[in-house]
């Protein structure tokens, strides 16, 4: 089948060298769509997207439009004669004249168990929920969100361990063979779509800088696992007077409180090698790496050997729902 790819980051691009690897001899790329080149680095330098860069080591033409809308674009996707359209984490809205343009329409490779999580960031708000399961679903893409039928499912379990990071390579490597068997059945005529129940879906909005916010008046359970979604990016954090504490890995205190009667949120209770434990709305957690501002992350052992002094037992840590800074040690009567 003469095949257009569109995509933008690494997670695509595993998707394009799938195709591109594949020796059926069955796939040919006529073309590839991605996201225009973006500034990059402490220079900002415009930089290509993985897929780009993947396409141009191939010698396979690349498109970059801002839009999909006009005209004068839709004309040139439609003179492509393409058989189908992969789309893979593009970044562009595709309208219905595009939709129906190749002969087979356009399907979608989406990170979650579809309907379970439709939207940008299906990765992270499944950790972010304490799902204990995704996966990949190939979807025949129409006009709505991630709402088109599903033509293949490939389910991976969630561990307690995971991160966004971790989690999404489990998921790039399950992608590929999925969009592979897809294509061959779609070519072959057996392919068998099954709608969704839109009963079961939600949203999983872009994820903003702004979430990354550790709030502890919230349970330990729940900030665990916005620590676990937020690592490799944002990456959760915490505030101390005027500096920001970036947190990559934190678990559940197993321990009791050693007999304290405080109930204040984002009250540090110990620091040790095993991790700074904190208080939160229900039960404490061990913050086991951080990140200082302007250093590199660290186990909390390492930071405890220079910076001990801002992570004493009696300091509090953060904000809460009511949204001021919390005092940096706790009051006594």
């Amino acid at each position: 089948m003469r095949i257009v790819f569109a995509g933008t980051p690494e997670f695509a691009a595993l998707h394009l060298q799938a195709l591109l690897d594949d020796g059926s001899g069955n796939h040919d790329i006529v073309a590839v769509y991605t996201q225009p080149d973006r500034p990059a680095g402490r220079g900002k330098k415009l930089t290509p997207s993985p897929v780009k860069a993947l396409a141009k080591s191939h010698r396979i033409p690349v498109h970059q439009p801002l839009s999909l809308k006009d005209a004068k674009q839709q004309q040139i996707l439609a003179e492509l004669n393409a058989d189908i359209m992969v789309v893979v984490a593009y970044g562009l809205l595709l309208p219905p004249t595009i939709l129906d343009t190749p002969k087979h329409g356009c399907i979608n490779v989406h990170a979650s168990l579809l309907p379970r999580w439709r939207g940008a960031a299906p990765i992270q708000r499944a950790i972010e929920a304490g799902d204990i399961e995704t996966g990949v679903t190939i979807m025949q893409m129409d006009v709505g969100l991630d709402t088109g039928d599903m033509l293949q499912t490939c389910c991976c379990t969630i561990e307690k361990s995971d991160t966004g990071g971790s989690l999404h390579d489990k998921l790039a490597v399950i992608g590929p063979p999925a969009l592979l068997t897809t294509l061959e059945q779609i070519a072959q005529g057996t392919v068998v779509a099954e709608k969704q129940n839109d009963a079961f879906s939600n949203y999983a909005p872009k994820i903003t800088k702004q979430e990354a916010l550790l709030d502890w008046s919230q349970p330990a359970d729940v900030l665990e696992c916005k620590i676990r979604a937020f690592n490799p990016f944002p990456v959760a954090y915490t505030t101390l007077g005027n500096d920001r504490i970036r947190i990559w890995q934190a678990k559940l205190s197993t321990q009791l409180d050693g007999g304290s009667t405080s109930h204040t949120p984002g009250l540090i209770l110990e620091a040790s090698n095993n991790g700074i434990k904190v208080r939160t709305k229900e039960g404490s957690l061990l913050i086991t790496e951080l990140q200082l501002s302007g250093k590199k992350r660290l186990p909390v052992s390492e930071v405890l050997k220079s910076r001990a002094e801002l992570f004493s037992p009696g300091t509090v840590l953060g904000h809460t729902t009511n949204g001021r800074e919390a005092n940096n040690k706790e009051s006594t009567p």
